[in-house]
């Protein structure tokens, strides 16, 4: 059984100073509306509800958190296994692609997912989940500007590949590869993006994504070691107040 299959609700976050205080590393989801990230994210934790993708795209600008072990683990198991620490958060950021979104609710969105995308220290990596039919949109590219800054990994799911020809699918990833591969450092080094198909419909590059994100995170599900405990955070630390 995967470790995500653990994922549960933790909250929803719309303001920075309400971020959780854990020092536990998180993973965050990003992409643009209509391309399954809420889907690929039920998929991969094996739960039909666990994320809910709004009716009307963009109207969602809240940050909410799935936590990874946690006393609820053993309520949910068919063993007895109980872990009181929190290991990970899962993180989905808000569906971009927000053209119903007023100006103020646009800023403010802007504003929220800009900071934590950028500054937060517990934030391991990102995954940002395309349409394969259509990868690399302008706001896409946005996305990968913002966090290519950090110098953290991205790795990126080309959803809904099962619509695509093998002909299709092999050119999605050779442009992935490609578009991916002119992200450096300022040493000129290539900066740790990655790339795979992904069909949430098909459960097809289910095993390669699950072993990506637990790497990214720095666990594995046979990694016994105990989270870090709760803590106050740093002064200046974008962890929540």
């Amino acid at each position: 059984m995967s470790l995500l299959w653990q994922a549960r609700f933790f909250t929803t976050v719309n303001r920075l100073p309400d971020l959780p205080k854990y020092q536990v590393p998180e993973i965050a989801f990003a992409g643009r509306s209509n391309a399954g990230k809420s889907t690929a994210i039920n998929v991969l934790c094996n739960q039909k509800k666990l994320a809910f993708a709004s009716r009307t795209p963009g109207r969602t600008q809240h940050i909410n958190f799935f936590s990874l072990g946690g006393a609820h683990v053993g309520q949910h198991r068919k063993d007895a296994t109980r872990v009181d620490e929190i290991r990970a958060f899962l993180v989905d950021l808000p569906g971009y692609g927000y053209a119903e979104v007023s100006g103020s609710a646009k800023d403010h969105w802007q504003l929220l997912l800009g900071r934590y995308v950028q500054e937060r220290d517990q934030l391991a990596a990102l995954v940002l989940i395309m349409d394969a039919r259509r990868p690399f949109t302008e706001l896409d590219t946005e996305m990968l500007e913002w966090f290519a800054a950090t110098g953290k990994p991205v790795h990126c799911l080309l959803s809904k590949a099962d619509k695509l020809n093998r002909s299709e699918a092999a050119d999605a990833l050779r442009l992935g590869h490609s578009v991916l591969s002119s992200y450096v450092d300022e040493q000129g080094r290539p900066l740790p993006f990655s790339v795979q198909l992904f069909s949430a419909l098909k459960r097809s590059g289910l095993e390669d994504a699950d072993q990506k994100i637990l790497e990214l995170l720095g666990i594995s599900g046979d990694d016994e070691q105990p989270a870090l405990h709760k803590k106050t955070p740093e002064k200046g630390e974008i962890s929540g107040a």
